[in-house]
């Protein structure tokens, strides 16, 4: 199979040049830059692509590569901080720019260029640097410039050495995708041979002849991972799987009965639920610190889990619905951990599996949500909006308690239900509703109140990389707020969050 490595020295965008170049049906993996040479160079890859980076490529402090990887005879593509890396190797000069680039810029073709095929020759492209290319290395052509960037682009074409100092891969980029696509099929003689059919065969042809006749585990959440997960595993071994659902009483209101009845409906295997809602309260009592809570949540789901994997007895195999973001963000390699992932748990000493089992390591979210649909898993639940493994854990800022979760569920299902009933909720990437740790005056029939805030947080995007605040009619606002404040005790303010991504996130906590 051919592949494409993305050599990632920090940027915030390394996994979304990954999935750009998977939706070219090329395989793309993502490697720290601290990878050896020589396990590059032993890999067979087709072309390399360096990411993007926060730091200064001049600064001996920053993220720096050895400069033979520009001999291996394989294409290379520098995008950012890795189109300046590439000037920095090949001693051309780069120094802090005199006007920095931020958003939206015209980019003007100055030359003849395979990766500008087909892209007209002014178009706009995303920048995001405060450094820029002042001289060009020897042997190489500009090939595009902007205003106040002198190299916007610039190759050694008979090297296959490419380099741009905007970001192709964001969808600000109007011909980005173009680009890529430009460099993988004319620059690295790519064909296109990753295709989700091919994987769903052979993964379920690689897990029976990997499980054989012995059973698997797996420990089921509801969301769209796991489901898929099981979808694979069921088709590959069938009653083999027993899938234990673990309701820590944290998703949202009614969700653990529509999981069961999704699971024991859908699929041949052996389903098995634990209720423990009162548990994990009284383990995230006083409990405040977001990433306390993912720990605390992440470590008991896994303790009631495997207290349940006691009694059912322990070997086969145990699974995973680990995806490949997971490896990533949870600190693969070098990269730093963005938040801890509850389905990444180390095994207790005292059971024993033959190995774990993760069909979905290698796929981005939207392929898992391709493989679900392959396999016939419901629409409605392949594409479930995301939710977070520590549920409603980390949408209660602050100590989580059964009256906060309460409240936090019917507020939630009051704004879902606002979105469904008026077809808005097609315009949405995703929302939900947040519970901080506020309290603010009110009145309610002419009486005082000192309740609850309500926050709702909406969003748009096509990649979760970046983000923005979604622009739900006021009118439909008004009809959630004026019902939550209604239906809902304890609350008597809503307000809504007009945050993009950066520089917030999707999730409060």
């Amino acid at each position: 199979m051919e592949k494409i490595l993305v050599l990632d020295f920090g940027g915030q965008y390394n996994q979304l040049i990954a999935r750009r170049v998977r939706d070219e049906h090329v395989y793309a993996e993502i490697l720290p830059y601290t990878t050896p040479i020589g396990d590059i160079a032993a890999a067979g890859y087709s072309g390399i692509i360096f990411t993007g980076g926060p730091n200064s490529v001049y600064d001996p402090a920053s993220p720096h590569y050895d400069a033979g990887i520009l001999s291996l005879g394989v294409p290379v593509l520098g995008i950012c901080y890795g189109c300046q890396l590439i000037a920095w190797m090949e001693r051309g000069e780069v120094a802090s720019a005199p006007v920095s680039e931020y958003g939206k810029i015209e980019l003007d073709v100055c030359a003849g260029s395979a990766l500008f095929d087909g892209v007209p020759e002014t178009s706009v492209v995303w920048m995001s640097h405060t450094d820029y290319i002042s001289a060009a290395p020897s042997g190489f052509t500009v090939t595009a410039r902007t205003p106040d960037c002198p190299c916007a682009a610039m190759e050694c074409a008979e090297r296959g050495i490419y380099a741009v100092q905007f970001h192709p891969e964001v969808t600000h980029s109007q011909f980005g995708q173009r680009m890529l696509h430009n460099f993988l099929y004319s620059v690295c003689g790519c064909h296109g041979d990753w295709v989700m059919d091919d994987f769903i065969e052979k993964t379920v042809a690689s897990l029976r002849e990997r499980i054989g006749d012995k059973k698997v585990v797996l420990g089921l959440s509801g969301g769209i991972d796991s489901s898929v997960a099981a979808g694979l595993l069921s088709r590959a071994v069938g009653k083999q799987l027993t899938c234990v659902f673990v309701d820590q009483g944290l998703m949202r209101k009614d969700e653990g009965d529509m999981v069961e009845g999704t699971f024991t409906r859908l699929f041949d295997m052996n389903f098995v639920r634990v209720n423990c809602q009162e548990h994990f309260l009284s383990k995230l009592a006083g409990v405040v610190d977001p990433e306390a809570k993912r720990k605390i949540i992440g470590e008991e789901f896994y303790a009631v889990f495997w207290d349940e994997i006691r009694r059912e007895g322990g070997g086969g195999f145990f699974a995973q619905g680990t995806i490949y973001p997971d490896c990533i963000e949870s600190g693969k390699g070098d990269a730093a951990v963005i938040k801890t992932h509850h389905n990444r748990v180390k095994m207790p000493d005292d059971i024993e599996f033959e190995g774990v089992i993760e069909p979905l390591s290698e796929l981005f979210k939207d392929e898992v949500r391709a493989v679900g649909e392959k396999l016939g898993i419901p629409r409605e639940l392949v594409w479930r909006q995301p939710f977070p493994g520590p549920g409603l854990g980390v949408r209660i800022i602050g100590e989580v308690t059964a009256e906060k979760v309460k409240i936090l569920q019917e507020a939630d299902a009051v704004f879902r239900d606002e979105m469904a009933k008026s077809g808005y909720e097609r315009e949405l990437s995703q929302f939900f509703a947040v519970l901080p740790d506020v309290k603010t005056v009110g009145v309610m029939g002419d009486h005082r109140t000192y309740d609850h805030l309500i926050a709702l947080r909406a969003i748009t995007t096509d990649n979760f990389m970046t983000a923005d605040w979604a622009r739900i009619p006021y009118e439909l606002l008004a009809r959630v707020s004026n019902r939550i404040t209604n239906e809902v005790g304890h609350v008597n303010r809503v307000v809504y969050d007009i945050t993009s991504k950066p520089p917030g996130t999707v999730e409060w906590e």
